[in-house]
């Protein structure tokens, strides 16, 4: 039985580093629930260690699978992954009873309170793991994606697995799916960290001299996730006159490569950093790939948005493009070769597209503790449990 003798809830929130907006995520509620003061010991959990602990796929290759495919993001060798997708769930149901046999073992020994996937595509086995080994702890999908991606990518039909839905989209295709009202919980918007809605003040104009870029010129922000893309190359290439933040994460070797090319406007090329809403809010523009976590950044910041969406895209990003184009936050583009035609029509019509992101009110970071706690506190525990689980939340 989970924790009897412990007065504190204690939640487990489950990520990996595929792409790594998923630890985003996960980072950002940890730091929301600590922030709304619900006294809960939250742990983060890489699944990649729950269903490795020993290490063997870095062992037989010499890097983690999650690895490799951040390197084909970085590299744009992303043609084909709609149909990579569908080899990865099939090999996921082939191999579903020793799966969840060995997350069993790992709840168990782990004993939470509450569950809480911030990850998609294995929501079934570690739900079924959970309900097989501890009955009645609840278990909580927060949808990553402004949108499914059906089957069985986030959406888990027939089972009872609640829901946080951040757009109108996901909510229709979870009732779709046939989830009961009550397991789906709609947020106004996507996780991201509190850091973007904390920004102090800042005089773009001082602050913009001082990194030698141009106070009156407007400014770009190019950012591909933490470990950049090729595709930051091309787009520097076509805007020359263009003043640019170009953000590499940890691609060392790109930011090295951007920093040569040939430019009439002044550039700022970054390495990793965490202060991303910073730079931000010395941009006007954001340039990059239509990734749901930069995406909600750029716009909570008022940055509209200019996204790509062509076969490279990956799948379960391609509606966000439509979701930008409904929401008038932004251009949607068929290619980076044509990035510097988007950029001419962003500056024509910046303010019109500004006051679109004003528009979006997006307070998920805020809304989601609510959201869990009302789960948690509701959730049928088992009878021996009930009782102190109730008084322990109060």
């Amino acid at each position: 039985m989970p924790h009897q003798g412990s007065s504190a809830p204690v939640v487990d929130l489950v990520y990996f580093d595929a792409g790594g907006g998923h630890r985003a995520s996960a980072l950002a509620l940890e730091a929301a629930i600590a922030r709304a003061g619900l006294g809960w010991q939250v742990r983060l959990v890489n699944l990649r260690e729950m269903l490795d602990p020993k290490d063997g796929f870095r062992k037989l290759t010499g890097m983690d699978p999650e690895d490799f495919y951040n390197k084909r993001l970085a590299r744009g060798w992303t043609v084909g992954l709609a149909q990579e997708l569908k080899l990865l769930q099939g090999l996921i149901r082939w191999g579903h009873v020793p799966l969840v046999r060995q997350l069993q073992r790992a709840w168990l020994q782990r004993e939470p309170d509450m569950v809480v996937s911030l990850i998609p595509n294995f929501n079934r086995v570690l739900y079924e793991a959970l309900a097989a080994s501890l009955p009645g702890v609840p278990y909580v999908t927060v949808l990553t994606d402004l949108a499914d991606y059906p089957p069985h990518f986030w959406v888990e039909p027939d089972l009872p697995i609640h829901l946080v839905c951040g757009c109108a989209r996901a909510v229709a295709q979870a009732h779709a799916a046939g989830h009961a009202p009550s397991l789906i919980h709609a947020t106004s918007g996507m996780l991201i960290r509190t850091a973007f809605y904390d920004v102090a003040p800042v005089d773009r104009a001082v602050e913009r001299a001082r990194l030698g870029l141009d106070p009156q010129r407007p400014t770009g922000l190019v950012l591909f996730g933490g470990q950049g893309s090729k595709a930051m190359r091309a787009i520097a290439r076509r805007l020359p006159d263009t003043q640019l933040i170009l953000a590499c994460g940890h691609n060392a070797a790109l930011a090295e490569s951007l920093k040569v090319l040939p430019a009439a406007a002044p550039r700022l090329v970054l390495g990793f950093t965490p202060d991303v809403a910073r730079y931000m809010q010395l941009a006007d523009f954001f340039i990059g790939k239509p990734g749901p976590g930069s995406m909600s950044e750029a716009v909570q910041m008022q940055l509209p948005v200019i996204v790509v969406r062509n076969r490279y895209t990956l799948p379960q990003e391609r509606y966000n493009t439509q979701w930008v184009r409904e929401q008038g936050v932004g251009i949607v583009c068929p290619s980076y070769a044509k990035v510097d035609e988007a950029v001419a029509q962003m500056l024509r019509r910046l303010p019109e597209l500004r006051a679109a992101t004003a528009a979006v009110r997006n307070r998920a970071v805020f809304e989601l503790p609510e959201i869990l706690r009302g789960i948690l506190r509701d959730a049928q525990w088992p009878s021996a449990q009930l009782t102190h689980r109730r008084a322990a939340l109060r």
